[in-house]
């Protein structure tokens, strides 16, 4: 028997509990979407984030949106794993592959596609879309900022 490839830990308050805490409860609904408050001048400007992998550019720090209240966020997907990711209203960089699901979403009513670099396929975060509204949902980790001559 080949063993599992993720573990999942027991919750004291029992099963349920468990699954708990794989949700968010953002503390606004996500459909409240809007730009994040600029720090400073060179933050307006837009400082380039670009995958770690490759270092193509993939968005910049002006096109940081809050949803749900904040820019960034921490969940966890159904297989346990979490992901600290930044909301971005444009991704350049990055290319939506699969089909859209709605399932386990963390931006309800949004759906989402999984995102990979355009250049080396890393996956970067996830495209959540309601109607013609979207954004991007990017794994801060997997960014760095860069020069603009790359």
């Amino acid at each position: 028997m080949r063993p599992p490839i993720y573990h999942t830990l027991a919750h004291p308050a029992g099963p349920s509990a468990s699954l708990d805490l794989l949700r968010a409860r953002p503390a606004e609904p996500a459909s409240t979407v809007r730009p994040a408050a600029s720090s400073s001048e060179e933050e307006a400007s837009g400082r380039v984030l670009a995958c770690a992998g490759c270092r193509l550019p993939v968005t910049t720090s002006a096109a940081r949106m809050e949803v749900a209240g904040s820019h960034e966020h921490t969940f966890a997907n159904p297989a346990g794993f979490s992901f600290r990711i930044g909301c971005f209203s444009d991704a350049t960089g990055c290319v939506a592959v699969g089909e859209p699901s709605a399932y386990w979403s963390w931006f309800p009513p949004h759906s989402w596609l999984v995102e990979q670099c355009a250049a080396c396929r890393q996956h970067l975060g996830w495209l959540f879309r309601a109607g013609t509204a979207g954004f991007h949902g990017l794994i801060l980790d997997r960014l760095l900022e860069v020069d603009e001559e790359g």
